[in-house]
């Protein structure tokens, strides 16, 4: 394949914990700047293709390229928002520290923050109207204004490609616009973001692209051709639910693990 710069690239990956292959033979491109939904039932895959994008797991096969070269050969350009419920919030750092973290990448672990650091992590947190909170503990913080740090953290690595595990799980709606009106932002700065989410009306009104996994790919491409019956039948089997005005829902309670 010829690779394109200013593109993700994920080209025939599987993933395994121990024996257990998640993800098999997966491919997509993502262009620069695109905003896409990655759906698919509990147990798809979703949260493991993530920690694949940035790192954290090793691939069986396959590789992935950004702006042309392969994962390892970029610093700081991916940024990672995980489900909220893998962070231990009890840790004793404030606000401010969370959202810092974002800028180690550019200035090293150890490397006193300096006047441009603490300038974009300013920011950053106004961006997200939480400037208020900087010196609280982010163990008092409510779980939509976990979120807003999160994403304050993000917006400081200041990165081509930001990834989110179900960043609308469990907060309030104040919260899920906040969040929508990033992702707007984002786009007008040419950033790419790839999303999970279990909301199929989320994903088919607020994301033109859609990649639909179930372990492998199911679909992928403008939300109105990949979210059909035919398809949603074909990743959450019996967990589909077909309303009477014709829209879809997935009954979490019975979706695989």
């Amino acid at each position: 394949m010829t690779h394109t710069p200013h593109r993700l690239e994920v080209e025939n990956i599987s993933v395994a914990y121990g024996d257990k292959t998640v993800l098999q033979n997966l491919s997509f491109q993502v262009p620069h700047g695109a905003r896409i939904a990655v759906v698919g039932p509990n147990g798809a895959g979703k949260s493991t293709l993530f920690k694949a994008l940035v790192g954290l797991l090793p691939l069986q096969s396959g590789q992935i390229v950004i702006h042309g070269k392969t994962l390892g050969h970029h610093k700081d350009c991916v940024a990672y928002i995980p489900q909220r419920e893998e962070v231990d919030w009890r840790f004793p750092v404030t606000v401010n520290d969370v959202v810092m973290m974002g800028r180690f990448n550019t200035r090293g672990w150890f490397a006193r923050p300096n006047r441009d650091d603490r300038e974009v992590v300013k920011r950053s947190l106004e961006e997200m109207k939480i400037s208020e909170l900087s010196y609280v503990s982010i163990s008092d913080l409510s779980g939509g204004q976990q979120q807003r740090v999160f994403l304050a953290r993000a917006i400081a690595q200041e990165p081509h490609i930001l990834l989110m595990d179900e960043p609308f799980n469990g907060v309030d709606v104040t919260t899920q616009e906040a969040t929508i009106n990033l992702l707007d932002h984002l786009r007008a700065r040419q950033v790419t973001a790839i999303i999970s989410t279990h909301d199929l009306n989320l994903a088919a009104t607020r994301f033109e692209t859609v990649l639909l996994i179930n372990k492998t790919l199911v679909a992928y491409g403008p939300a109105q051709e990949v979210l059909t019956q035919e398809n949603l039948l074909k990743a959450f089997g019996s967990s589909l639910l077909i309303m009477e005005n014709g829209s879809m829902l997935v009954d979490e309670c019975c979706e695989p693990e």
